[in-house]
Order: C-alpha cells, then sequence, then structure tokens
C-alpha cells in the first residue's frame, strides 16, 4: 500500500495506520495461527476500524475544508485522502468478509462448530430457537415505525439493526420499521446440536440478528412481512471537553458521553448485501450519510462479535495457555516468607525487602502482573508502615484489585492520592464510575493539569523505616490494567533509588498543585523535558558519528508521527548514526531513501500479544544509555500529555534490554520490514534459518528462568534450555 506521494518525505498518518491494521488482518489469514486465534485477529481488525472511523475518519468528514495540522502535512489533501481511505476499505472489508465465509467458516465446521441460519435446524432445534426466542429475546425488542407520524428513529452508535419492511394487509400499504439487535444479549445463541450424528456438528450457533428476522411476525402480528435486512451505523466518537469551561469535568464528560452515543453523525453505514436500492436510499437520506460511507456486507455483519468464539472450550484450536512466571527474585522471598511462617503454600513476599536489594524490573505478560504490580500496591495498602500511595490511572478494568487495594489503604488511614485520567478515550465512563467510589472510599481524587491528558505510568509509595522515610517507585509502559497485562506486552521498573522518587515526588506535586517544576534529576517529562532530552540524546549519537565513531540508535515505541524528531532522525541518519526502529503501529518517517535516511531500518512486531512497550537506547560511545516509559515520539506525547520515561541504571536490567531488542530485531517469524514506498513485507524463514518468535521465544525464556529457580531448589533441570529448544525447532 502506498501511503504517501512519492514526493513527500513523510507517509501519510492515516494511511499508515491502515496498513498496521492489514497486518493485524494478515495474522487472520496466516495458517500457522489456530483456528480461534484467526477469529481474534478478524475480531481486532474489526474493533480496531470501529474506532479509527469514530475517531479519525469522522475527524477527517468534518474538516474537508480545512488543512491539516503539522503531522499531517504529507502532500495529500483532506479530499485525496479520504477518497485513499473510502478504496482501501472497501477492498480490505470486502476481502475480510471473504476470508470469514468462504475459509474461516467452513473451518469451524470441519472441527464441529456450525454458524448456522434458523432454516438449516432440525424441527426439534428449530423448537428450540423458537423457546429461546419468546422467553429472552421478544421482551427486550421494541420495533420502531417510521411514518408521518413516527419520525425516523434515533440510533446509538454502533448499533446492528433490522430494516423490516411490512405491508398492511387491508390498505396494501408498505411501512418501513427499525428493529435494534439488543447488545445487552450474547450475539451468538448455542443451540443443542441434538442426537443427529450425521450433522458432525458437536456445537450449533445462530445469530441473534437470524433469531430475531424469523420470528418477526411475533412482533408485527397481522401484516405481511416483504423483507428485512441488516445494517450498522457509526457515529463521530471524538468530542471536545473545554476544561477551562466546565465547572464540573466529570459531569461535563459524562454529558458528552451521551452525546456521542446518540448524537454524532454518521460517519459509516454498514448495510447487508441483500439490501434493495429503494432502501438504501432512504437510509442514506434519513442518517444523512454520504454513499461513499456506505459498505456493502456479504454475510455475517459485525465481525468484531467473533472475540465470543475465545469463549469456547477448544483448546485445541486457540494458542496454548500461557501462564505468567513469578520473577525470580519474588519468588524467592514467596519461599522465604512461606518458610517464616512454616507454611505450606507460597505467599506474602515482602516487595520492599526485595526492591531494597536493587531495581527490580518485571515484564509482562511474561512475568506476573499478579505478584509484581499488584502485589506492589496491595502491600502498600496493608502495611503500617506506609504513610501514602500516589498513583496515575489512565486505563484500568473495571474489577481491578489495584483499585481495591487502594480503597482499603484509604480506610486503613494512609493518605491516598490517585489521579484519573477520565479523558481516556472510550475509557471516560469506567474512569468516571472508579473515582467516584475511590472519593467515596476517602481517597483524594485528582483529574491533572488543565488541557493535558496525563497518561504517564507511575506510582510513589512513602514508607516510614525506623527513624526515616523511604520511598519506593513503580514506572512503566502499561496500564495498571491486570486484563490488558495478560495481552500486552509492557515493561516496569521497581525502585528505592531517592533521586527517581524525589522526581516523582515533584511529578505529583506537579500534577495534584501549583508547583512549575520544570527540571529532574533522572525522569524525562513530558510536556516539560522529554522532547529536549530526547532530541540531545540524538544529537549526541550525531557528534560520536561525525568524529567517525560508531553511533547506533534503537527505539522501540508504538507509533512515530512528530515530524521533528522524524527530521532529526534523518539529519542522524546523514550523519552516519545506524538506527534501527520497532514501531508496531504508525510510522511516517520514510526509511531507506539516499540521502534521506539510509541508514535506518523499521520493522514491526505482529502476533500474539499486542507490542505496547516503549524502549529508547542510544550507544553514546559504548557508555550504552537506556530508558522506558510511556511515550511515543508523537507530538501529542510530546507536547499534550503528562508522560514520564526513566532511565534504566542497573547493569543487568540493561543487558535485559539489550536482549529483548535483539530478539526482536532478529525476528524473522512475527517481524515485518517497511521499505521506502510504504510497503510491509514479513520476513519469512530462509531454509538455511532457525525460526524465531519474539513471542515463543520470550515465554521460553521466561520458563527458563523459572525452571532454573526451581533447579536451585534440588528439582531437576532439562540439559537443553526451552528458548534454545524454540529456537531450534
Amino acid at each position: 500500500m502506498t501511503t504517501t506521494p512519492s514526493d513527500s518525505p513523510y507517509f501519510n498518518r492515516e494511511l499508515s495506520w491502515l496498513s498496521f491494521n492489514d497486518r493485524v488482518l494478515h495474522e487472520a489469514y496466516d495458517p500457522r495461527n489456530p483456528l480461534i486465534e484467526r477469529l481474534k485477529f478478524l475480531a481486532i481488525f474489526s474493533s480496531n476500524l470501529d474506532e479509527f472511523f469514530m475517531v479519525r475518519i469522522s475527524g477527517i468528514l468534518e474538516h474537508l475544508d480545512i488543512e491539516f495540522d503539522k503531522e499531517n502535512q504529507t502532500g495529500l489533501t483532506p479530499q485525496e485522502l479520504i477518497k485513499e481511505i473510502r478504496r482501501h476499505l472497501q477492498l480490505r472489508v470486502s476481502e475480510q468478509h471473504a476470508l470469514f465465509e468462504g475459509v474461516l467458516r467452513p473451518a469451524l465446521k470441519e472441527q464441529g462448530v456450525s454458524i448456522l441460519q434458523p432454516e438449516q435446524l432440525t424441527r426439534e432445534q428449530y423448537l428450540q430457537a423458537g423457546q429461546y426466542f419468546e422467553r429472552f429475546i421478544f421482551p427486550v425488542l421494541t420495533p420502531l415505525i417510521v411514518d408521518a407520524s413516527h419520525p425516523f428513529p434515533r440510533m446509538a452508535n454502533l448499533s446492528l439493526n433490522l430494516a423490516v419492511i411490512v405491508e398492511d394487509p387491508e390498505s396494501g400499504e408498505h411501512r418501513f420499521a427499525r428493529v435494534k439487535v439488543p447488545d445487552t444479549l450474547p450475539r451468538f445463541i448455542e443451540i443443542d446440536p441434538g442426537l443427529d450424528l450425521a450433522s458432525g456438528n458437536s456445537r450449533v450457533l445462530l445469530p441473534l440478528e437470524s433469531v430475531i428476522a424469523d420470528n418477526l411476525s411475533t412482533l408485527f402480528p397481522g401484516m405481511h412481512i416483504l423483507g428485512h435486512h441488516g445494517f450498522r451505523i457509526t457515529r463521530d466518537g471524538d468530542f471536545p471537553i473545554k476544561e477551562s469551561e466546565a465547572d464540573d469535568l466529570l459531569l461535563a464528560v459524562e454529558t458528552e458521553i451521551s452525546k456521542r452515543r446518540i448524537d454524532g453523525f454518521v460517519c459509516r453505514l454498514e448495510i447487508t448485501e441483500s439490501m434493495p436500492e429503494s432502501l438504501r436510499i432512504q437510509l442514506i437520506r434519513d442518517l444523512d450519510v454520504r454513499p461513499e460511507d456506505v459498505f456493502v456486507i456479504k454475510g455475517l455483519m459485525n465481525l468484531r462479535d467473533l472475540f465470543h468464539f475465545a469463549s469456547l472450550p477448544f483448546p485445541e484450536l486457540k494458542y496454548p495457555e500461557w501462564q505468567p512466571t513469578t520473577p525470580p527474585r519474588i519468588r524467592t522471598a514467596m519461599a522465604v516468607e512461606a518458610d517464616r511462617q512454616n507454611a505450606q503454600a507460597l505467599s506474602g513476599p515482602d516487595l520492599f525487602e526485595v526492591i531494597r536489594q536493587g531495581d527490580l524490573m518485571v515484564h509482562h505478560p511474561y512475568e506476573s502482573f499478579e505478584h509484581s504490580i499488584e502485589g506492589f500496591i496491595e502491600l502498600a495498602a496493608q502495611d503500617p508502615q506506609v504513610l501514602a500511595i500516589k498513583m496515575t490511572l489512565y486505563r484500568t478494568s473495571g474489577d481491578s484489585p489495584i483499585i481495591q487495594a487502594l480503597m482499603r489503604a484509604a480506610r486503613n488511614q494512609k493518605q491516598v492520592v490517585v489521579l484519573i485520567e477520565v479523558l481516556a478515550r472510550f475509557d471516560e465512563a469506567n474512569n468516571i464510575e472508579w473515582a467516584k467510589k475511590l472519593e467515596q472510599a476517602g481517597v483524594h481524587v485528582v483529574y491533572g493539569v488543565l488541557g493535558l491528558k496525563t497518561h504517564t505510568k507511575t506510582t510513589l509509595v512513602v514508607r516510614k523505616e525506623g527513624d526515616e522515610l523511604r520511598r519506593y517507585s513503580h514506572i512503566g509502559t502499561g496500564n495498571y490494567n491486570p486484563k490488558t497485562a495478560k495481552l500486552y506486552t509492557d515493561l516496569g521498573i521497581l525502585s528505592c533509588r531517592e533521586d527517581i522518587a524525589s522526581d516523582l515526588t515533584h511529578l505529583f506535586n506537579y500534577l495534584t498543585g501549583y508547583s512549575k517544576q520544570s527540571s529532574y534529576q533522572q525522569l524525562l517529562v513530558a510536556p516539560l523535558t522529554l522532547r529536549g532530552a530526547m532530541e540531545d540524546l540524538i544529537r549526541r549519537e550525531m557528534a560520536i558519528a561525525e568524529s567517525g565513531r560508531p553511533a547506533h540508535i534503537i527505539a522501540k515505541m508504538n507509533s512515530l508521527t512528530d515530524l521533528d524528531m522524524i527530521n532529526l532522525l534523518y539529519e542522524a541518519s546523514n550523519a552516519g548514526v545506524r538506527i534501527q526502529l520497532i514501531i508496531r503501529g504508525i510510522c511516517c518517517l520514510k526509511p531507506g531513501v539516499k540521502g534521506l535516511s539510509e541508514n535506518i531500518e523499521v520493522i514491526s512486531i505482529i502476533g500474539r500479544f499486542l507490542e505496547h512497550s516503549r524502549i529508547f537506547w542510544f550507544q553514546n560511545d559504548s557508555q550504552e544509555s537506556f530508558y522506558i516509559g510511556s511515550a511515543d515520539w508523537m507530538t501529542r506525547n510530546l507536547d499534550r500529555r503528562v508522560e514520564a520515561i526513566v532511565p534504566v541504571l542497573d547493569i543487568n536490567l540493561q543487558n535485559e534490554l539489550k536482549e529483548l531488542l535483539q530478539v526482536m530485531l532478529q525476528d524473522n517469524r512475527q517481524a515485518w520490514e517497511l521499505d521506502s514506498t510504504g510497503e510491509w513485507r514479513q520476513r519469512n524463514t530462509k531454509p538455511e534459518e532457525t525460526e524465531l518468535s519474539t513471542h515463543l521465544y520470550l515465554m521460553a525464556q521466561a520458563r527458563d528462568r523459572d525452571m532454573n529457580w526451581m533447579a536451585s531448589l534440588a528439582v531437576t533441570m532439562p540439559e537443553t534450555s526451552e528458548a534454545e529448544a524454540c529456537c531450534a525447532k
């Protein structure tokens, strides 16, 4: 896919994102992935696309007559860009549904999972489906007729609907009605496969909308059902909050969330292939949607609901289950505590003692979030010596043990301050709910700095030890979310270094008070010092290269879009600095262009886990510098968010990071290479090469560490490590 005009030095941001989502879709095509995992990648592709329409497409459509901002100066007008996006997506969505209907759906049936229509059921199954409709579906439905006295109904964002055409048998008049497919009910209804062994079905699933469609006569008694056709709408999901004008920020956000659900303009209309032209025209008119933003779907609509199949008990059709390991130093502390208590089970490690022994780095999901970060917060909440806990929360899960621990800490008379970012897009409602519950429990809840999103992932714990106070800190790349910690790759540093703790104290004062602190000893903080510090680190490598010595930068992040940073990387390339970038998503930098970026390589790692960690390495004339943190090199991260990047100072942890980066750079299973035209090409193993998958390697490495720890307890250890075996297959 060409992502920008050839004469522009940058790739277009939106088209680069589409290329990322194409790489996600490729995982659904790849037969090396288990069947249900391929369905999940289809669901992820669809979910990503929903958000892209709600935020990015809607933004372009709203500003077709306005010039792009600085990050989008890539040679395309808004009109040219939206035309290219539509062309690309019409093709990809068609391919996605063809893959599901033509390949994955039949493959499911071969494995004993059939997605059927009511007319394909046996008599017994059909009766069962009818009974389910009467008991669980019919009471929820509310058909809405459209005529002179019944205006076109307001429809919720991302709602799946049936457009029903009925005929009045007395007048012969045709009427249009809308029936919403309830999102409060399961999308797929499981029917007893019965005793029809010839069918070979072990699971029979019916799409919810097909059961509703088969029972429309119950909804419209006495009317003739002439037809029914599915459709789904996507609304503008982005909304500006004028914080300076809001008397109550939570109330303002709640109001805007409600508007987003039903008031945003329709930026996409999906319709089934069977819909007649006359009905299509009516929907386009009544929904005020552009004809170019209509997508005709062949087969099952809303494939994001394929996440349902992950819950089916078919382990052979999924990735082998992964159980995160406990970091060896924490396991040792658990064993010591268990022995001290003469307990039968490992429990209650003193993580403060572990951290005092030296900085501890944890890598999720390979290592346990529960036994490290959650354990750290839990211990702080219950330890009588802890006086205060300060924490930032950008996104967390609704059942987070961390939230519960913070409320317990407040009830235990500790000073607990939590900065909650209520403007975290699409998590606003969840964050508002927890902000209120935390306040009710006695936690001091604040909402950050006016005009800036607080995206940093930081915790500070103040503990009385003897006659002194010691501060313990956690700085990470990922959210305090136990669910995503099992799916996203993230790093975190637990430390009691005084200089880092002092910086965090100043950072929290900046977030919660009126501090104008503008310098920090160790932390690189956006929007205050991060951009300048990163630019200085790059220029330092340039100076080293210009003196004739080797200079090298490796940077791993989610997205690279800031043009000033890209231009500086171009300068560094021309100065002779070797630059290797590991970018999961959007990359506006053009690598490998003679005279511009010939010393720059870009790869992307796509696979079982979502690469979310940010790592920055600078060779620095063999005096290597390592950093991790919450910020990408995007303008919003550098200038419009509060971010924290922390140096990794322990030599052992530096070696771990260097090995991690090298594994990714050598990956020939999950890695994609970006060329100067914008094309991404997946690396393939050559006949003489051993396959190296980043995620498989790191899982095996984590198990090896676990086995080594067990070996230290006189448990027999295999001669060959699992990580070595992984690479030898």
